[in-house]
């Protein structure tokens, strides 16, 4: 069991519509705990004045060693969150990347140029988890600022993980995770993407059992979010406390809090009448509150993952 922590090494990333969040990655050291979460799918990404659209996806056709253009690497690929190259003089991988570049697709059809400034191999228990500092070019000023900045205009680390997803709100598939083995995510340390992988939810292994992490993954951004309805809609505020944990022997539950919800892919399987949205109400049709919501035989029928909501008392700001 998690509780949501923010991942960035010193202040996280948000998007457009969503305050500013911050916490240390030292925070997240022990597994479980009452750390801050966030409404967040992927951090600030590059929605800035210069861009002001969402980076939804990376290429990995067109990658290039170096600015170089001589430098074009024939094939590139993900193994986990290590970056692998072919070019004319053999292979290339992990750290060999610095200074790489690739395409950034961007929301409103438009591409950008991204340039990786620093590569840090995992290590200890993130042993398998890589972490890229990442910037893009911006055509307006001529100068490279940081794919993933801090709220002091520094970068923060990313998470590449393979395929993309639907950034959009309230539609069916708004915060789904989209199979595609052309293009990759560069998930900004501080958002349910990169905080799901720091859980231990890295969606390229296994759980102890042998079973892949994609699903639960998945379910833990959903979660993170409070995507209730699974179409892409948070319902929960900066700042909210979550407890997780999950039958996969990935994360245990640690404290006796009240169930919230049960969660799968597509968002919650049923939830509870306490949740993150507080008075607001949350109606996902076939999906609801249910009194039993959050038994463990829940588990046995398909859910992937459960939460919880500390007592009134315990809630930030309330003495």
């Amino acid at each position: 069991m998690v509780a949501l922590g923010l991942t960035g090494c010193s202040v996280s990333a948000v998007d457009a519509e969503s305050p500013e969040l911050g916490q240390r990655l030292s925070e997240l050291a022990a597994p479980n705990g009452r750390n801050l979460n966030g409404r967040n799918l992927n951090g600030r990404n590059l929605n800035t004045t210069e861009l002001g659209q969402m980076l939804v996806s990376v290429r990995f056709a067109g990658a290039r060693q170096s600015e170089d253009p001589s430098s074009a690497l024939t094939r590139t690929w993900l193994e986990g969150s290590v970056f692998h190259g072919e070019t004319a003089q053999g292979r290339v991988s992990g750290t060999d990347f610095v200074g790489a570049r690739f395409t950034g697709n961007l929301g409103g059809g438009d591409t950008v140029e991204l340039r990786v400034d620093d590569v840090q191999p995992g290590t200890e228990a993130n042993q398998g988890v890589w972490v890229y500092r990442v910037s893009y070019f911006s055509a307006q000023d001529a100068q490279w600022k940081p794919a993933c900045p801090a709220e002091d205009g520094s970068g923060v680390g990313a998470i590449p993980v393979e395929g993309a997803w639907d950034y959009r709100q309230g539609v069916p598939s708004g915060g789904s995770r989209l199979q595609d083995a052309n293009v990759f995510t560069f998930a900004c340390e501080g958002a349910a993407i990169a905080k799901c992988i720091r859980f231990g939810y890295q969606p390229w292994a296994t759980t102890p059992s042998g079973r892949s992490m994609a699903d639960l993954h998945q379910a833990c951004t959903r979660m993170v979010r409070a995507d209730f309805c699974g179409d892409g809609t948070s319902y929960t505020q900066d700042g909210n406390w979550v407890n997780l944990y999950d039958a996969s022997g990935v994360q245990q539950d640690t404290e006796l809090w009240s169930v919230e919800a049960e969660w799968d892919t597509e968002g919650a399987r049923c939830f509870s009448p306490s949740t993150r949205a507080g008075s607001t109400p949350v109606a996902c049709g076939s999906r609801m509150a249910l009194l039993g919501c959050g038994l463990p035989t829940g588990f046995l029928l398909g859910t992937l993952l459960m939460s919880e909501v500390p007592p009134a008392s315990l809630l930030p700001g309330v003495p």
